[in-house]
């Protein structure tokens, strides 16, 4: 039998399994609609459990696994054809919507925004480019962002979250699922690192570099040059004010060259960073949920069940319903036992009805379910 008599084999078995899943749909439809009249909820965990095991008995050996992934796919796409058609109220998305109705058309110019750091941080160059006039009430640590949003001295709190060279920041993600609050804007700030050190060092006097981990990170290479202790701080604009308040020529920051001229420092090299293109993307939040017209992107945070395929569950609606997910990280949950918290960012309108049907979906397959907003970029 030559290959173009075997490819006419699998397009008359295709043929017959597009008309029998169209068939076994429109069963599951029906099943669904006796499940609204009857009150009963759309997902069966027995009814699948036994469905497997049955099936493996009817499979070739070498294939069980297969089988496997096909049916869990199969189960994913009956039960969001269900959830469809049931149409279930959901008070999170129901949330959403009076949000979008009720914000204003346009995102503030003028706001107090809470950022960690000094005077010359980043953050204050990442809160200037979102805010035309904002005034910055500086804490001295990320929690403290938080904190003043919490008591009422700000409406928002600006939080860097990622970066182009060194990855997450893990310490945001970790105060995020402790915090309740509301992503309202994101915006991404390219970072260039200069060695600042006092007036007449040479870089050859210096012995002792200090600057926020994250810089230390994203300038590892450069680093690796020099012969010099690195010392991590809470902050880059610290580190450049520490350097211009130590009285010392043998110590240098890594900072903005805007703290060069803000603190009085020499820049003893510029662009020392690993990559030439590096960005940090920041987030503001607010402590009330608000969606800004033209908000193309959400973030999620949720736990799932530890077993295997959990993860697979949730992926899955992301594609049946078109949605591009453009990030996924997990944090260990503190205080529990390989339990991980995962965080989503996902690429589509929040005017979207596949993503608000997702949204009612997820929200019933995790354990603990956190929407933290949608909004737009600025880049």
């Amino acid at each position: 039998m030559d290959l173009q008599e075997l490819r006419k084999q699998i397009d008359e078995i295709d043929d017959s399994l597009v008309r029998l899943f169209q068939q076994r749909m429109d069963v599951s439809a029906e099943i669904a609609r006796y499940k609204k009249e009857n009150n009963l909820p759309v997902h069966d965990p027995a009814r699948e459990r036994e469905k497997l095991y049955d099936l493996s008995f009817k499979t070739n050996p070498g294939r069980e696994s297969y089988i496997t992934a096909l049916y869990y796919l199969l189960f994913e796409l009956s039960r969001a054809d269900q959830e469809r058609i049931l149409n279930q109220s959901c008070e999170l998305t129901e949330q959403i919507q009076k949000s979008i109705r009720d914000t204003e058309w346009m995102f503030p110019s003028r706001t107090v925004i809470a950022c960690q750091g000094t005077e010359g941080s980043y953050s204050q160059q990442a809160a200037e480019k979102l805010f035309d006039l904002p005034s910055i009430m500086y804490c001295n640590t990320f929690e403290g962002v938080f904190s003043a949003i919490n008591s009422g001295l700000c409406q928002y709190g600006l939080l860097p979250l990622e970066n182009s060279t060194a990855g997450s920041i893990n310490q945001v993600y970790d105060l995020m699922m402790r915090y309740p609050y509301s992503i309202v804007r994101s915006v991404r700030l390219k970072i260039d690192h200069s060695l600042l050190a006092k007036k007449g060092a040479k870089i050859s006097d210096i012995k002792e570099i200090f600057s926020h981990e994250q810089a230390i990170a994203q300038c590892a290479g450069y680093l690796k040059t020099l012969n010099c202790k690195v010392t991590a701080c809470e902050n880059t604009a610290i580190a450049a004010r520490m350097v211009a308040e130590s009285g010392r020529n043998d110590v240098a920051a890594l900072s903005s060259a805007k703290c060069a001229a803000l603190y009085d420092l020499h820049r003893i090299a510029d662009s020392v960073q690993d990559r030439g293109s590096n960005f940090t993307r920041f987030i503001c939040v607010s402590k009330s949920l608000a969606i800004y017209p033209g908000a193309d992107k959400t973030s999620l945070m949720m736990t799932i069940p530890h077993k295997p395929g959990s993860l697979y569950h949730v992926l899955s609606r992301f594609y049946i319903h078109g949605i591009n997910l453009i990030k996924l990280e997990s944090r260990p949950i503190p205080d529990s036992d390989f339990e991980f918290m995962f965080y989503f960012d996902l690429e589509t309108p929040v005017y979207s009805p596949a993503l608000m049907q997702t949204i009612r979906e997820l929200s019933e397959l995790s354990d603990s379910f956190h929407y933290l907003g949608s909004y737009t970029e600025v880049v």
